[in-house]
């Protein structure tokens, strides 16, 4: 059993008690026990450490002074109860204080003052450091639960803190600012006051303790090194040591990213942040490259930002030149200038460029054949550049050089081959072996394409050279070009062709002068004179054309109401030979059109209709008349005529039947009407829907209308009989002029079947006849029977007259015959 400090007052039998109370307090009372006799007193032993005693009389247990947790947690006491003698009646019994921790003591730093190291660009949230306090009290109460804060940062340039310290644990890192802004060159000196507060900090009442700390900053470990060049080729033993980083932690993990796709990255990284090649490098290959390093810590956590590293791979002489081409070929003509540029001979070397490594310097070493020099040519030590060292180059002496040039650089040495070709000048001109041609005669309708004659002149210069290549032009007589000159490649012969059709009527004769040129400009000394012309009649024959009309076909738009006899069109066309041209229509199914023979002018003939046909085609006929009159060649051209429409038409409606109310008629019913018009609307067309003004009408039916081409037709009251009404119904349209048509409309009212038909009244159909009905019937029979048998007697009455007839007819032939005979 155990007594809280509220219960002190409580008294009891003496046995074995628990108490706890709180420390400090003074002096109080405790518990009380109770004698029984014989016992007369009671006695205390134990821890009482001069705090803890018993009233021997009356058995109360007190303090005399306050308990302290920090001293001594737990007093074991013994209690006996005596009697007079002083002998033990009861006990000893266990009495056990223990002694409740109050917040009586504040925490306290280990230090006075602390100092710390931090790496510019160090990870936020990682310690560089730690702040230590311990409190006396209960370490298993919130007394002693201690939580650490910044106070003070001095200085604080920022708006948010350089750093933060772990409340439970007292480490002190960069925040998240801090890691970014620490630069030891604008501060490398902070001091902050951090403080501890007993109670978890969760009370005012708690005690609070401060240290300052100080903290220097200095440069980061963590650079990228400069630039790091590394010489091709290298023939060092593989890995070789390039450079170093060293991370601001320790105990980090080391790796390389590659920047750029490669088949390979030649590069890698040990546990020290030693940076090697791993293999040698060609710059011809690659010159530079760019790759990271990280570092991670255990939990595999990017510890500080990727440094970007740079490698350049310098260039050795390692490349020797290269000819750009296999073989130069030059051509020059042969009277071409001493000194003249005449080429380029093209080298690369793949070594780095504007260095000594790949500058080329080129010289002749040969020239084949060596007449009428052994020095025709020059080159140009530093650009290649090939000239004619100082005369012309004669084809007559060599028509082809072959060179060898010697291309080096400062270690290595190449030969490119160089042939010059010498192109002969274009010094003779093209001259004709007939200066006549004579003549021809062709007919006006001869094929264009059709070759009439071969041309041929001869060149003394080189063969197959555009100084040699002929090519022939109708110089004077052909001003609309009717004629063109094609020329053989080959052997220079031309063909003379018919390029436009020929027209006898317009130019019989041609009086062609035709010249032979080259391609290739004439030296300045020579020029063409009349050995390169020659001379070409052609004479062309006339042939019967049929008459050509002036237009291809005739488009005429006119209206559709137009009178008869109005001229819509003429037609012309002429006799290319001069002849009288007659006109005549084909294809006038209407009966439409007239035209005038003599003319041309075609008139409408009868009224027109376009809704009969809107494109109305006729074909006319144009024949010439040779000096017999008699009609020879003909031609047709096609005439369109489109009509355009009038409003001509009166509208009308459309039903697929009358339309009929059932009877009787309640009210509400409609009937659905529908207008249309023959004309042709260029909008949408318009129609409106009335009644005839009489009383009757009036009176029983009312139309409305639904839209431009819809109405309702309804009974205007209940009252009608089963039969058909005349209805008069207008409707006009919105042509210009507007037309409008009166219709009588046959309405129904009858009885309807269960499908909303009118249906006949079969009763008296299937009922029986009456008396009189029957008589009648009766005697209509017999009659048609009468009929019958007196039709039959008749025609065998008739029968027998023909063939009494007929017999008498063989009888007289036959004696006619006997007669003959």
């Amino acid at each position: 059993m155990c007594q809280n400090f509220g219960d002190l007052h409580v008294s009891g039998p003496l046995k074995d008690m628990n108490f706890s109370i709180p420390e400090g307090g003074g002096m109080r009372f405790v518990y009380q026990f109770t004698s029984e006799p014989p016992a007369v007193s009671f006695r205390l032993t134990g821890e009482k450490d001069g705090i803890i005693d018993i009233v021997p009389k009356t058995g109360v247990l007190y303090l005399n002074g306050s308990l302290d947790w920090e001293t001594k947690a737990m007093h074991r006491l013994q209690v006996e109860s005596l009697d007079e003698k002083g002998n033990v009646v009861k006990g000893p019994y266990a009495v056990t204080i223990y002694v409740e921790d109050v917040n009586d003591n504040p925490p306290e730093f280990d230090q006075p003052k602390y100092t710390g190291v931090v790496r510019q660009n160090s990870r936020p949230g990682k310690p560089f450091m730690q702040v230590h306090a311990t409190d006396r009290d209960d370490p298993t109460t919130p007394h002693a639960k201690l939580t650490y804060s910044i106070l003070h940062h001095f200085p604080n340039p920022y708006s948010e803190m350089l750093f933060q310290i772990d409340s439970v644990t007292g480490e002190i890192s960069p925040s998240k600012t801090g890691s970014y802004y620490l630069d030891p060159q604008k501060q490398d000196t902070f001091t902050l006051v951090v403080t501890v507060k007993d109670m978890a900090g969760m009370t005012i009442n708690a005690f609070t303790s401060s240290a300052d700390v100080i903290i220097t900053v200095k440069e980061s470990l963590w650079k990228a090194p400069p630039t790091i060049r590394i010489q091709e080729n290298s023939t060092q033993v593989h890995p070789v040591n390039i450079s170093q980083v060293q991370s601001n932690e320790q105990g980090v993990t080391y790796d390389l990213h590659e920047k750029e796709k490669l088949p390979r990255l030649p590069f890698s990284i040990d546990n020290d942040g030693i940076i090697y090649v791993t293999e040698p490098l060609d710059r011809e290959e690659k010159d530079t490259y760019s790759f990271f390093v990280i570092t991670k810590d255990n939990n595999g956590e990017l510890v500080d930002k990727p440094l970007q590293i740079h490698v350049v791979v310098e260039d050795i002489n390692d490349n020797p030149p290269v000819c750009q081409q296999d073989l130069t070929v030059i051509e020059v003509q042969e009277n071409e200038g001493g000194g003249s540029s005449i080429g380029m001979v093209l080298a690369t070397d793949m070594d780095e460029k504007d260095t000594l490594n790949s500058r080329l310097r080129f010289k002749i070493e040969s020239q084949v054949p060596d007449r009428p020099a052994s020095n025709m040519f020059f080159i140009q030590q530093d650009t290649g550049v090939l000239n004619l060292a100082g005369t012309s180059l004669k084809k007559q002496a060599a028509s082809n050089y072959s060179l060898k040039v010697l291309v080096t650089d400062a270690a290595f040495q190449t030969i490119c081959d160089v042939q010059v070709h010498v192109i002969d000048i274009n010094d003779q001109i093209p001259i004709f072996e007939k200066s006549d041609y004579d003549n021809v005669t062709v007919a006006e309708n001869v094929t264009v394409g059709t070759v009439i004659l071969e041309i041929q002149a001869t060149d003394g210069d080189e063969p197959d050279t555009g100084s040699s290549h002929i090519i022939y032009q109708v110089k004077e007589g052909d001003p609309n070009n009717v004629f063109i000159i094609e020329t053989d490649p080959e052997t220079n012969r031309g063909f003379v062709k018919i390029n436009k059709a020929l027209d006898f009527e317009t130019a019989p004769v041609y009086n062609l002068v035709i010249n032979a040129t080259n391609p290739e400009p004439l030296v300045s000394s020579v020029q063409y004179n009349a050995s390169s012309l020659t001379l070409f009649k052609v004479f062309v024959t006339n042939v019967d054309e049929p008459p050509a009309f002036r237009e291809v076909a005739y488009n005429i738009e006119v209206s559709e109401d137009i009178p008869v006899n109005t001229l819509v069109v003429t037609v012309e066309a002429y006799d290319p030979e001069g002849d009288s041209v007659r006109y005549s229509l084909e294809g006038d199914v209407r009966k439409w059109l007239k035209i005038d023979s003599a003319t041309g002018q075609i008139y409408t003939a009868s009224p027109l209709d376009r809704e009969q046909q809107e494109v109305y085609t006729v074909e006319v006929v144009a024949s010439e008349l040779s000096n017999n009159l008699q009609p020879s060649q003909k031609s047709k051209t096609a005439v369109l005529l489109r009509l355009r429409d009038v409003n001509d038409n009166p509208p009308r409606l459309v039903m697929d039947s009358p339309p009929f109310f059932c009877h009787p008629v309640s009210g509400g019913e409609r009937a659905f009407l529908q207008a249309t018009d023959d004309d042709q609307h260029w909008a949408y067309p318009k129609f409106t829907f009335s009644l005839v003004d009489d009383v009757n009408t009036r009176n029983n039916w009312e139309i409305s209308k639904i839209n431009a081409t819809y109405a309702y037709l309804s009974p205007k009251h209940g009252n009608f009989e089963e039969k058909t009404y005349n209805v008069p119904v207008i409707i006009k349209d919105n042509g210009e002029p507007p037309l409008e048509r009166t219709v009588n409309l046959e309405v129904s009212v009858c009885k309807c079947s269960s499908d909303n038909s009118c249906f006949i009244d079969l009763e008296r159909e299937h009922s029986w006849p009456s008396a009189g009905q029957a008589i009648g019937i009766l005697i209509g029979v017999l009659l048609i029977i009468g009929c019958i048998v007196g039709g039959v007697f008749i025609h065998m009455k008739c029968k027998q007259k023909d063939e009494k007839k007929s017999e008498e007819k063989d009888a007289k032939d036959r004696s006619e015959l006997n007669r003959l005979h």
